[in-house]
Protein backbone atom coordinates (compact mmCIF):
# COMPACT_ATOMS: atom_id res chain seq x y z
CA UNK A 1 0.00 0.00 0.00
CA UNK A 2 1.14 3.48 -0.97
CA UNK A 3 1.17 6.00 1.77
CA UNK A 4 0.91 9.44 0.22
CA UNK A 5 2.41 12.61 2.13
CA UNK A 6 0.92 16.45 2.59
CA UNK A 7 3.85 18.40 4.62
CA UNK A 8 5.43 15.34 5.38
CA UNK A 9 2.94 13.65 7.60
CA UNK A 10 1.31 10.37 6.31
CA UNK A 11 -2.44 11.74 4.79
CA UNK A 12 -3.60 8.37 6.99
CA UNK A 13 -2.24 10.27 10.34
CA UNK A 14 -4.78 13.50 9.11
CA UNK A 15 -7.85 10.78 8.19
CA UNK A 16 -7.92 8.41 10.95
CA UNK A 17 -6.37 6.07 9.45
CA UNK A 18 -8.15 6.42 5.50
CA UNK A 19 -6.23 7.15 2.92
CA UNK A 20 -6.63 9.60 0.83
CA UNK A 21 -5.33 11.42 -2.36
CA UNK A 22 -3.19 14.40 -2.51
CA UNK A 23 -5.07 17.44 -3.39
CA UNK A 24 -3.98 19.66 -6.11
CA UNK A 25 -0.85 21.14 -5.93
CA UNK A 26 0.01 19.30 -2.45
CA UNK A 27 4.00 18.72 -1.61
CA UNK A 28 5.89 16.14 -0.17
CA UNK A 29 8.38 18.04 1.02
CA UNK A 30 9.35 17.86 4.60
CA UNK A 31 8.97 21.00 6.73
CA UNK A 32 11.13 23.61 7.59
CA UNK A 33 10.93 24.46 12.02
CA UNK A 34 11.01 28.23 12.31
CA UNK A 35 11.81 28.54 16.09
CA UNK A 36 10.23 31.42 17.52
CA UNK A 37 11.77 35.17 16.65
CA UNK A 38 13.27 33.68 13.43
CA UNK A 39 11.91 33.73 9.98
CA UNK A 40 12.39 30.90 7.55
CA UNK A 41 14.92 31.66 5.42
CA UNK A 42 16.72 33.82 8.10
CA UNK A 43 16.19 37.26 7.01
CA UNK A 44 13.56 39.49 8.90
CA UNK A 45 11.34 42.01 7.07
CA UNK A 46 10.16 45.52 7.65
CA UNK A 47 6.72 45.73 6.36
CA UNK A 48 4.13 49.04 6.52
CA UNK A 49 4.26 49.60 10.91
CA UNK A 50 5.44 45.56 11.23
CA UNK A 51 8.85 43.46 12.02
CA UNK A 52 7.98 40.73 9.83
CA UNK A 53 9.19 36.97 9.82
CA UNK A 54 7.83 34.64 7.16
CA UNK A 55 7.04 30.73 8.94
CA UNK A 56 5.23 28.99 6.27
CA UNK A 57 6.69 29.86 2.93
CA UNK A 58 4.18 29.61 -0.71
CA UNK A 59 7.29 26.66 -2.21
CA UNK A 60 6.59 24.47 0.95
CA UNK A 61 2.70 23.96 0.40
CA UNK A 62 2.93 24.10 -3.62
CA UNK A 63 1.08 27.25 -3.21
CA UNK A 64 -1.64 26.34 -0.65
CA UNK A 65 -0.62 28.52 2.14
CA UNK A 66 1.87 31.59 2.99
CA UNK A 67 2.44 32.06 6.99
CA UNK A 68 3.61 35.69 8.68
CA UNK A 69 3.99 36.43 12.01
CA UNK A 70 4.20 40.57 12.66
CA UNK A 71 5.37 42.00 15.80
CA UNK A 72 4.03 45.46 16.27
CA UNK A 73 5.85 48.04 18.16
CA UNK A 74 4.10 51.31 16.95
CA UNK A 75 -0.13 51.85 16.51
CA UNK A 76 -1.55 51.20 13.28
CA UNK A 77 -1.50 48.89 10.23
CA UNK A 78 -2.48 48.88 6.64
CA UNK A 79 -5.14 50.75 4.76
CA UNK A 80 -8.94 49.03 4.06
CA UNK A 81 -8.18 46.47 1.25
CA UNK A 82 -9.48 43.38 -0.56
CA UNK A 83 -7.74 40.46 -1.77
CA UNK A 84 -9.54 38.51 -4.95
CA UNK A 85 -7.56 35.66 -4.47
CA UNK A 86 -6.90 34.46 -0.87
CA UNK A 87 -8.37 34.01 2.52
CA UNK A 88 -6.49 35.82 5.11
CA UNK A 89 -6.73 34.33 8.66
CA UNK A 90 -6.03 36.97 11.33
CA UNK A 91 -4.74 35.37 14.92
CA UNK A 92 -3.02 37.62 17.97
CA UNK A 93 -0.72 36.01 19.88
CA UNK A 94 -0.33 39.12 22.26
CA UNK A 95 -1.44 42.58 22.42
CA UNK A 96 -4.61 44.12 21.04
CA UNK A 97 -5.38 44.81 17.33
CA UNK A 98 -8.78 45.85 15.73
CA UNK A 99 -9.67 44.14 12.53
CA UNK A 100 -12.73 45.08 10.46
CA UNK A 101 -13.93 42.87 8.18
CA UNK A 102 -16.74 44.07 5.77
CA UNK A 103 -17.95 47.31 8.01
CA UNK A 104 -17.69 45.64 11.06
CA UNK A 105 -14.73 46.47 13.45
CA UNK A 106 -13.61 43.76 16.14
CA UNK A 107 -11.35 44.11 19.11
CA UNK A 108 -9.11 41.20 19.25
CA UNK A 109 -6.67 40.16 21.73
CA UNK A 110 -4.25 37.10 22.16
CA UNK A 111 -5.79 33.83 21.11
CA UNK A 112 -8.54 35.68 19.30
CA UNK A 113 -8.49 35.08 15.43
CA UNK A 114 -11.15 35.84 12.52
CA UNK A 115 -10.94 35.07 8.83
CA UNK A 116 -10.73 37.87 6.27
CA UNK A 117 -12.58 36.23 3.51
CA UNK A 118 -11.49 37.07 -0.05
CA UNK A 119 -13.43 39.47 -1.92
CA UNK A 120 -14.33 41.09 1.59
CA UNK A 121 -12.70 44.56 2.47
CA UNK A 122 -10.45 44.35 5.28
CA UNK A 123 -8.10 46.07 7.38
CA UNK A 124 -5.93 45.71 10.70
CA UNK A 125 -4.62 47.84 13.19
CA UNK A 126 -2.21 47.52 16.79
CA UNK A 127 -3.87 49.52 18.88
CA UNK A 128 -1.95 48.57 22.18
CA UNK A 129 0.85 49.78 23.99
CA UNK A 130 4.46 47.74 24.27
CA UNK A 131 4.56 44.90 21.61
CA UNK A 132 1.71 42.78 19.72
CA UNK A 133 2.50 39.73 17.74
CA UNK A 134 -0.32 38.81 14.89
CA UNK A 135 0.19 35.41 12.79
CA UNK A 136 -1.81 36.43 9.32
CA UNK A 137 -2.18 33.23 6.78
CA UNK A 138 -3.27 33.24 3.30
CA UNK A 139 -4.91 30.40 1.61
CA UNK A 140 -4.22 29.91 -1.57
CA UNK A 141 -0.83 31.88 -1.07
CA UNK A 142 -1.57 33.29 -4.30
CA UNK A 143 0.51 35.84 -4.88
CA UNK A 144 1.28 37.72 -1.25
CA UNK A 145 4.90 36.43 -0.54
CA UNK A 146 5.88 37.67 -3.99
CA UNK A 147 3.66 41.02 -2.80
CA UNK A 148 5.50 41.46 0.86
CA UNK A 149 9.23 40.99 -1.18
CA UNK A 150 7.90 43.59 -3.92
CA UNK A 151 6.63 45.71 -0.85
CA UNK A 152 9.89 45.74 1.12
CA UNK A 153 12.08 46.08 -2.36
CA UNK A 154 10.47 49.51 -3.29
CA UNK A 155 11.75 50.71 -0.30
CA UNK A 156 8.58 52.22 1.44
CA UNK A 157 9.24 53.96 4.42
CA UNK A 158 7.86 51.59 7.32
CA UNK A 159 4.10 52.84 7.91
CA UNK A 160 4.47 54.71 4.78
CA UNK A 161 1.34 53.37 3.00
CA UNK A 162 -0.14 55.84 0.23
CA UNK A 163 -2.96 55.68 -1.91
CA UNK A 164 -0.77 56.71 -4.60
CA UNK A 165 2.17 54.74 -4.02
CA UNK A 166 0.19 51.68 -3.02
CA UNK A 167 -2.39 50.83 -5.59
CA UNK A 168 -0.57 49.87 -8.88
CA UNK A 169 1.63 47.67 -6.31
CA UNK A 170 -1.80 45.74 -5.25
CA UNK A 171 -3.43 45.51 -8.39
CA UNK A 172 -0.24 43.77 -10.05
CA UNK A 173 -0.40 41.00 -6.56
CA UNK A 174 -4.15 40.92 -7.15
CA UNK A 175 -5.71 43.20 -4.50
CA UNK A 176 -7.42 46.71 -4.11
CA UNK A 177 -7.01 49.32 -1.71
CA UNK A 178 -10.59 50.24 -0.78
CA UNK A 179 -10.38 52.78 2.16
CA UNK A 180 -7.66 54.52 4.62
CA UNK A 181 -6.31 52.73 7.53
CA UNK A 182 -8.15 52.34 10.43
CA UNK A 183 -8.76 55.75 12.09
CA UNK A 184 -7.07 55.35 15.72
Amino acid sequence: MERRTILGLPLATLTGGALLSEPAGATTALPAVVRAGSDHDGRPHRIGVSATTYKVVTRETGGALFVIEQANQRRGGPPLHVHHGEDELFYVVAGDYVVQVGDQRYSLGAGDCILGPRGVPHAWAFVGTGTGRMVLSYAPAGKMEAFFNAWEKLGFAPGGYSQEKDADLLRAYGMERRGPPIAL
